[in-house]
């Protein structure tokens, strides 16, 4: 019997592995590959997207859809999703645009309910959308970091690895690794500890990095004196990233500070 509901609709160009269910009434539109093990729910919307194996989307999700950039002039562009994520009802996950011709999201995510990804985004492996999660266009978010819900995250950000947003937040700056943020607008209120301990990162890296967000934001040392004595310090790999992060923040939407620590010049009006 075949895995295709009868009431589907698959264009002629989709690669559809056999292994492969698609539920009722859903659309699975142009330039579509769909590896093996993955699921398709009712109602669901998939074109213009290339997905790995073991994808589980659920109904009524809108996958590779057009992006909401008034510079979208229908051209070729694509949405590129690793193996094994979920992505849950009603989430929308946006293709790319001319800018860089894809979006991208890597493996193992969850995407919960209405959650919205924008065009030209890079999601990581691990990463967790709680539900209505609204991330703009071309946002990158690191590997098993989790965003809370009704997060909102303005276009270009970044956030690092093993972060951990909290809920109702509205980020306007980019947020290091490890690192954990809340409020609007956000601001850091410490390292994200339990989602370094459940990485199983060693007792000694951890340490490394604790002593490392204190030089940064705990001192009353300008961020450039911070950097500066840290780079001298031999740190380990895991600061390294920090410091190669911040450094690159600074030249793009500046970096996401404690309560009370940012300069009044460095404030982002979203």
């Amino acid at each position: 019997m075949s895995n295709i509901h009868p009431t589907a609709i698959v264009h002629e160009s989709a690669k559809i592995d056999p292994s492969v269910r698609i539920g009722p009434y859903a659309i699975i539109g142009e330039d579509v590959e769909i590896g093996p093990g993955s699921t398709v729910g009712a109602h669901a919307t998939v074109e213009f997207t290339k997905m790995g194996r073991e994808n589980n989307l659920l109904p009524g999700c809108h996958v590779g859809g057009p992006p909401q950039d008034l510079k979208f002039e229908g051209e070729k562009a694509m949405l590129l999703m690793g193996d094994k994520n979920t992505v849950r009802e009603c989430v929308t996950l946006n293709r790319g645009t001319k800018a860089t011709g894809t979006t991208a999201i890597g493996s193992g995510c969850l995407f919960m309910a209405y959650s919205h990804v924008a065009h030209d985004c890079r999601i990581g492996n691990g990463v967790v959308l709680v539900n209505s999660v609204g991330i703009a266009g071309h946002v990158e978010i690191g590997d098993f970091t989790v965003v809370g819900g009704l997060v909102g995250i303005h276009q270009f950000v970044r956030i690092g690895r093993f972060c951990m947003i909290g809920g109702g937040s509205m980020l306007g700056k980019d947020v290091p690794s490890f690192c954990m943020v809340q409020g609007d607008r956000a601001t850091l209120r410490g390292l994200n500890l339990l989602g370094m301990r459940r990485a199983g990162l060693e007792r000694e890296v951890v340490k490394g990095i604790k002593d490392a967000y204190k030089t940064l934001f705990l001192t009353n040392q300008s961020l450039e004196a911070a950097l500066a004595q840290l780079k001298g310090s031999d740190p380990i790999a895991e600061v390294k990233e920090m410091i190669a992060f911040i450094e690159t923040a600074q030249n793009n939407r500046g970096v996401i500070r404690p309560a009370g620590a940012e300069p009044a010049e460095e404030k982002v009006t979203i």
